[in-house]
């Protein structure tokens, strides 16, 4: 997550970084910034200048952790970044 984050421009690292902390400090939070995906699962719809990003996540108490970014290139939520964050998901819970 921090690697992709890393690699996008400054202005977009900004306009993500805003929008993370507006959900992880007015969580619960709803459309058009955050929508479920499966049980514990979520994602953060960033709207960037010219394209848009996704950051799925959960909350373990009430911390958010991040699990996986992207840009998103079609309308629905491509199925390889959605099982990308439910391994990472299934993997935080074993170390819980």
């Amino acid at each position: 997550m921090r690697e992709w984050l890393k690699s996008l421009p400054a202005a977009e690292r900004r306009s993500i970084g805003a929008d993370i902390k507006t959900v992880q400090f007015g969580w619960p939070l709803g459309m058009p910034l955050v929508r479920k995906l499966a049980k514990d699962l979520w994602e953060l719809r960033a709207h960037l200048a010219d394209r848009i990003a996704r950051v799925l996540f959960t909350v373990v108490g009430q911390t958010m952790v991040l699990l996986h970014g992207f840009i998103k290139k079609s309308q629905a939520t491509p199925t390889d970044e959605l099982d990308i964050a439910k391994r990472r998901l299934q993997q935080l819970r074993s170390e819980l």
